[in-house]
């Protein structure tokens, strides 16, 4: 409210000091007017006065040329309409003058009538001497005597009119430079008035305004640099009042808030401390038990290895010494061999599982893995009943690690032969794409839900389920050897009806990997 008043009283000063200066300029326009009127009026009579002269030349030599009055008459009449025409535009400028006056009061209307009365008796002096030159005679001094009283009566009555409006100029023009003055005393009195008016408003309401909002910024910094200690003096109800009001309530709802954030700040680096202690004697123990699966494994092995060779040369000098037996002791060296390469599997399950898996790249013949693999699950495929079928381009070759990418085939064959018993088939498929060579295993089974789809490759997504026979690797490791030698995994459920070994759904598990030539 302080404000708009103020803002009010500036305004009101303004607008006053326009007026002024408005009313002051009409003034000087108006008194302007006057003056140029009165050398307008000049101009005029110095005009009648050129055509008086003129009168008086043809008159006198009219006269003096005893010329007739009716010639006499002929040759002053353009003279006469002339001088008559100035006469009118005399009075009309006077008139226009008296009412211009009726402003500065009755003696400026008297003085400018005044005017009026000198034209009317240069008018009548005017027409008594046409009225002289007008008669029928050839009185040369008679006439004559005419044109002189004119000539002598006139000019005085001019030369006072001319003066008097010189006068009138004059104190136009005195009074428009007393008004200057007047206007420029004024212009100063409202300035300096203006003046003290805006450092009374800037001193009294704006400056301590500033430091209200300058106290009010620097409780902001303060909050800003998260101390809450703020209390601004709530000494008025304005608007900055109430500012200081809501931020000393802000601090203290902060003050509650941050030190309630402190105690649950605290609270949880307690819990973070608790955990990450729980979690460091876990990944402990973890570790050990890593460390003793794979020693069990490395001693498995080790245990497993020695009777195994064992048993490889005991079946070798058996062949060599019984030919009857031979096919007997080759089966059991086959045999042996097969355990002796499902003890390397197992090791490198192990070392999987424990980052340490290594892959050995090498130029493979598809053939030759197909026939290793047929091999290997070719009980499996007895046991359960089923029949394994292969399609194959001949010539095809591999860049892989083949005995991960064997086992791998041996596993998704060992997981159809598991969840698709039922469906008594599964294919075997190696065909050249645009990206390289692509080994396939399809089974007859009920197939995979869509929703299932997506996390058969994750680890432990069915550890609830058990192998039948082997050390299957799982899907989850399968993706992860086909990822890291360049290749890639897909699923296909159910199967396409050109491709399907039968009317149930099926499943067909695609590795893709480079070919040797890549």
């Amino acid at each position: 409210m302080r404000l708009g008043l103020g803002a009010a009283a500036l305004g009101a000063a303004t607008l006053l000091t326009a007026g002024i200066l408005y009313l002051g300029l009409q003034q000087v326009a108006s008194r302007l007017d006057t003056a140029l009127a009165s050398e307008q009026r000049m101009a005029r009579y110095a005009t009648l006065s050129t055509q008086v002269a003129t009168f008086l030349v043809i008159g006198t030599e009219a006269i003096q040329t005893g010329q007739s009055a009716e010639i006499r008459m002929d040759r002053l009449d353009p003279v006469v309409n002339q001088i008559n025409g100035t006469f009118l535009r005399l009075r009309a400028d006077v008139e226009d003058a008296v009412i211009a006056a009726e402003e500065l009061g009755l003696d400026a209307q008297s003085r400018y009538g005044t005017q009026s009365l000198g034209l009317a008796r240069m008018e009548a002096m005017l027409n008594n001497t046409l009225d002289g030159l007008s008669a029928d005679t050839d009185d040369t001094a008679r006439l004559r005597a005419h044109v002189d009283t004119f000539a002598s009566s006139f000019d005085p009555l001019l030369s006072q009119a001319v003066n008097t409006e010189v006068l009138f100029r004059n104190a136009t023009l005195s009074s428009i430079d007393a008004l200057r003055r007047t206007l420029i005393l004024t212009s100063l009195v409202i300035a300096g008035m203006t003046m003290a008016v805006v450092a009374l408003f800037y001193l009294g309401l704006i400056r301590p305004q500033f430091r209200r909002l300058d106290r009010l910024r620097a409780a902001a910094h303060q909050i800003g640099q998260e101390d809450f200690d703020v209390a601004l003096p709530v000494t008025r109800p304005d608007e900055i009042g109430q500012l200081y009001t809501e931020t000393n309530r802000m601090a203290a709802a902060l003050s509650a808030r941050y030190e309630t954030v402190q105690e649950e700040w605290a609270r949880l680096n307690d819990t973070i401390a608790q955990r990450t202690e729980d979690l460091r004697n876990a990944n402990a123990k973890l570790s050990e038990i890593d460390e003793n699966r794979r020693r069990f494994f490395a001693d498995v092995s080790h245990e497993l290895r020695t009777p195994l060779t064992v048993i490889l040369m005991e079946a070798q000098i058996g062949r060599q010494a019984a030919p009857e037996a031979a096919e007997a002791f080759a089966t059991i060296e086959a045999r042996a061999g097969r355990l002796n390469r499902r003890i390397d599997d197992l090791l490198r399950v192990a070392r999987s599982d424990s980052g340490q898996l290594a892959l050995e790249d090498a130029a493979v013949s598809v053939d030759d893995l197909l026939e290793e693999v047929t091999k290997e699950v070719q009980a499996e495929l007895d046991n359960a009943g089923m029949t394994l079928s292969q399609a194959q381009e001949p010539g095809l070759s591999l860049n892989c690690d083949p005995n991960w990418v064997r086992q791998v085939l041996v596993s998704l064959i060992s997981n159809a032969i598991r969840h698709a018993r039922d469906g008594g088939q599964v294919r075997l498929e190696a065909a050249r794409t645009e990206h390289g060579v692509e080994l396939s295993v399809t089974d007859n089974g009920p197939g995979i839900p869509p929703k299932d789809q997506d996390r058969i490759f994750d680890r432990f997504a069915q550890a609830g389920q058990t192998q039948a026979q082997g050390f299957g690797i799982g899907l989850a490791l399968a993706r992860w050897v086909i990822d890291a030698q360049g290749g890639q995994i897909t699923v296909t459920s159910p199967v396409g009806r050109d491709e399907a070994l039968g009317s149930a759904p099926g499943t067909k598990i695609s590795v893709r990997l480079p070919d040797a030539e890549d």
